[in-house]
């Protein structure tokens, strides 16, 4: 059985957004995404791929498609295959997301 302390894996850098890997397979990925104050992914789309963010601690302004929110802890969105979507770190807090997309994009 794999098994990950999600609280283990949190960890940030002063440089950019940090991606801690979780759990990878040629099927999905989930991921935690760890920002810090004015941090950023920016605005881009999978074709093929759903991604699934969900706010694991913090607050977090979502683009998808032509909206713009923000969310905090315990609120999850879904940003379809092809439509645009990013996360922006836009308050005084830390902001920790687990990420999960499927299939995962291949570079």
């Amino acid at each position: 059985m794999e098994v990950r302390d999600i609280r283990e894996g949190i960890s940030f850098s002063e440089e950019k957004m940090r991606k801690v890997s979780l759990f990878d397979s040629p099927r999905l990925f989930c991921d935690l995404y760890c920002l810090l104050p004015g941090q950023e992914q920016r605005v881009h789309a999978h074709e093929g791929s759903d991604k699934v963010y969900y706010v694991v601690e913090g607050t977090g302004r979502f683009t998808v498609g032509e909206e713009e929110r923000d969310l905090s802890e315990g609120h999850a969105v879904v940003a379809r295959a092809g439509v645009p979507h990013g996360v922006r770190n836009a308050s005084r807090g830390a902001l920790v997301l687990l990420v999960t997309m499927a299939p995962p994009p291949r570079h």
